[in-house]
């Protein structure tokens, strides 16, 4: 019995000992998948428990297979932990088994026991990961492919098919470039004038501003072209758009060339000038040997000439008698004005006895400069005696005074009974009984400027004996011209208008002269203040050598211009110089009182050379001045042109049968090596250089610079032997 008892005993610590020996060797290449054992129950009370471990929604899988299994059944990992760089796999193929072993290993230890897999497993997981990386690849190039080629609105790119044969390899591409702004918005006014309505008091309205540049290029294929430009900022107008369709033929095809839009066309022949601002449609054709080129367009520039002779530029002039120079030139008042004639009837001797001493001009403040800006009240009748040139018949003038603050009561009473009318917020309530006095009236009777713009001496040219102003900028219709001046006449001094330094508040209205306002209307006095006698040449630094001047007039009977008006033997005008007639020929040479049939060159008399203007010596030249030199007023009334001088411009010229004078001649500017075209913004490719009848070389013998107008001769000798040099072009 007891031997039965140990030898189960024996048996018994036997099997144990089996057993932990093949567990430790599993343990080797298993690792145990128990869970761990259950935590002790909690004898606390319910209400204290902590609450029980919830199930894990997703496994965590492993991050490194541990067999062949794993590649096989799951064939993925984990995708939120990365294997660390340090981390490697070794494959190492052992030959006596003929099977390969799979190392995870840390440095030189292995972390993971390794496992074994046969030539076939092996084979299928490597044949695996190849695909894989296959795939992923692929997908990878697909992905960047993509992104390399995204669709692009601006720059789109189709293909054709077919037509490809039609217009050639290429396919349809379509680029945009450039920048589109558009602002939106309302704009309110609000005029506080108890004068007004309420309903006049406010106004609304949308302010719409878009600026736009734009450039469109397309293609079909590599035959047809497109190209299209659009800028709003453009400075002229045939600049801001620009437009052409060009087909392009091949060799062997008889369509050579195909062009729509803005187009150009060069004849290379001296006899039949081309164009280079053209807009239309332009083809060349060729059969065998025959070229053929046809246009049908419309052209947008005007061609010119200029000659230069030895550094000095020699320029005709054509200019018709509705051509005066507009909004530019002024009398300071109507004494100057009338007086005009009078004191240029002796030239060179002015024989006014007045000189202007002081002068201060003030224009509207549209550039918004306003260091030196003040506010002003402009009165049109300030400053004169003569009850015919005052509009507003409630101010009493002296006919014989000189233009002065005194030459009439309206500064006085304005001073006096109105001393609010300084106040910019109590202006219109000051002046509202003159209103309903005498309807002295905004916009005609006076004008209200704030923030006016003092001129510097170097914007106008001030004629101190004759009263006249020439500005070196036109005005626009809606600006308004006023100013102050200070004169000695007689031994006395005399004072039109306040200067800034009269009136020490700057927030004050000053009160000064108004040459112009915003109402042009021959109706009112302030019309006449306007020099109409006065021509632009076009050109800068004319020189009296050379200098031509005619003025003819257009004949219907012969339907030739004359140098004379053909009115009859019965007139003492008929055959007579229109030079002498204009009292523009009465000196010689020698500025002597003999007449020798040329243009009398006096400066700031009858021309201003830094400025290329002409100045007649009469105030209406082609008006009442002509039709004093006819003996019977019914003949003078077929050829004087009064409408220049009593409508509008736009007016005057609705008589095509009154304007049949003309100003023609030549002259010459110092220009050295650099020619002036008198043009700006010149078409490219339009300029053609000739000297002595030779073509020259642009970029060799001259450079042009087109958007200023000007060609430099760079070839020296042809200016040192005196070459004639021609200039053609297109403006």
């Amino acid at each position: 019995m007891r031997t039965r008892k140990a030898i189960l005993f024996i048996a018994i610590i036997a099997l144990i000992g089996f057993c932990a020996g093949n567990i430790t060797t599993l343990a080797q290449y298993v690792t145990s998948t128990l869970p761990p054992p259950p935590p002790p129950p909690d004898t606390r009370p319910s209400a204290m428990q902590q609450p029980p471990m919830l199930d894990l929604h997703y496994n965590v899988k492993p991050t490194i297979p541990q067999n062949y299994d794993d590649i096989q059944e799951t064939g993925e990992f984990a995708a939120d932990l990365k294997t660390p760089s340090n981390i490697t796999s070794e494959v190492e193929f052992d030959p006596e088994t003929g099977c390969y072993i799979i190392h995870t290993k840390l440095g030189d230890h292995d972390i993971v026991t390794p496992y074994i897999m046969s030539s076939d497993e092996y084979s299928n997981v490597d044949f695996r990961r190849s695909m894989m990386e296959y795939y992923r690849q692929k997908n990878a190039e697909s992905a960047q492919e993509k992104d390399a080629n995204p669709f692009n609105f601006l720059d789109m790119q189709f293909g054709m098919g077919p037509l490809d044969k039609v217009f050639g390899p290429g396919g349809l591409q379509l680029k945009t470039n450039g920048s589109v702004v558009i602002n939106m918005g309302v704009k309110t006014n609000f005029i506080d004038n108890p004068a007004l309505e309420v309903s006049q008091k406010r106004k609304s309205y949308f302010n719409f501003e878009q600026k736009i540049q734009a450039t469109i290029t397309a293609s079909v294929g590599d035959k047809m072209k497109f190209n299209m430009s659009y800028n709003t900022g453009a400075t002229f107008d045939f600049d801001s758009k620009n437009l052409k369709l060009a087909y392009e033929g091949k060799e062997d095809e008889i369509i050579k060339n195909i062009e729509a839009g803005n187009v150009s066309m060069t004849t290379g022949s001296s006899l039949i000038h081309g164009s280079a601002a053209l807009f239309g449609i332009k083809t060349k054709l060729q059969f065998g040997k025959l070229t053929a080129t046809a246009l049908v367009s419309q052209q947008n520039s005007e061609s010119q000439t200029v000659n230069s002779r030895g550094g000095s530029q020699t320029q005709e002039f054509y200019i018709s008698a509705d051509k005066y120079d507009q909004n530019r030139h002024f009398f300071l008042s109507h004494y100057f004005r009338d007086h005009y004639d009078e004191w240029c009837s002796r030239f060179p001797m002015v024989s006014s006895g007045i000189n202007i001493t002081r002068i201060e001009v003030w224009i509207t403040n549209s550039r918004s400069n306003f260091e030196e800006s003040r506010n002003l009240l402009a009165f049109m009748d300030l400053g004169e005696g003569d009850e015919k040139n005052i509009h507003n018949k409630h101010w009493i003038g002296d006919i014989n005074a000189v233009p002065s603050n005194t030459a009439n009561n309206l500064l006085d009473e304005i001073k006096n009974n109105y001393p609010k009318a300084r106040d910019k917020k109590e202006m219109s309530t000051a002046l509202q009984p003159l209103k309903e006095l005498c309807g002295f009236e905004s916009g005609k009777d006076y004008d209200k400027l704030e923030s006016a713009r003092l001129l510097k001496a170097s914007d106008y040219t001030l004629n101190p004996s004759l009263g006249y102003i020439m500005l070196n900028t036109a005005l626009k219709s809606d600006e308004i011209l006023a100013v102050a001046y200070e004169y000695t006449y007689n031994g006395r001094t005399y004072q039109v208008g306040e200067f800034s330094g009269d009136v020490n508040a700057t927030e004050q209205y000053m009160y000064v002269k108004m040459l112009k306002g915003t109402t042009a209307s021959p109706d009112l006095p302030m019309w006449d203040l306007a020099m109409k006698n006065v021509y632009d040449l076009g050109g800068y630094s004319i020189q009296k050598d050379n200098f031509k001047l005619n003025i003819k007039y257009l004949s219907d009977t012969t339907g030739s211009e004359l140098t004379y008006i053909p009115a009859g033997d019965t007139t003492k005008i008929n055959g007579k110089p229109l030079l002498q007639v204009m009292n523009l020929d009465r000196l010689d040479a020698n500025k002597e009182s003999h007449i020798d049939g040329k243009f009398d060159f006096l400066e700031d008399l009858t021309i201003n050379t830094s400025k290329g203007k002409i100045i007649f010596p009469v105030v209406e030249p082609f008006g009442e001045h002509l039709r004093k030199k006819f003996d019977d007023d019914e003949i003078a009334k077929d050829y004087i042109y009064t409408e220049l001088y009593d409508s509008t411009l736009v007016v005057a010229q609705q008589f095509s049968d009154k304007n049949k004078f003309v100003l023609a001649g030549e002259y010459q500017s110092s220009s050295g090596s650099v020619i002036k075209l008198n043009a700006t913004n010149v078409a490219h490719g339009s300029v053609t250089v000739t000297a002595d009848g030779n073509v020259l070389t642009e970029n060799s013998d001259y450079t042009v610079d087109y958007t200023m107008g000007t060609v430099t001769i760079t070839n020296q000798s042809l200016i040192d032997a005196k070459s004639d040099i021609k200039v053609s072009l297109e403006n």
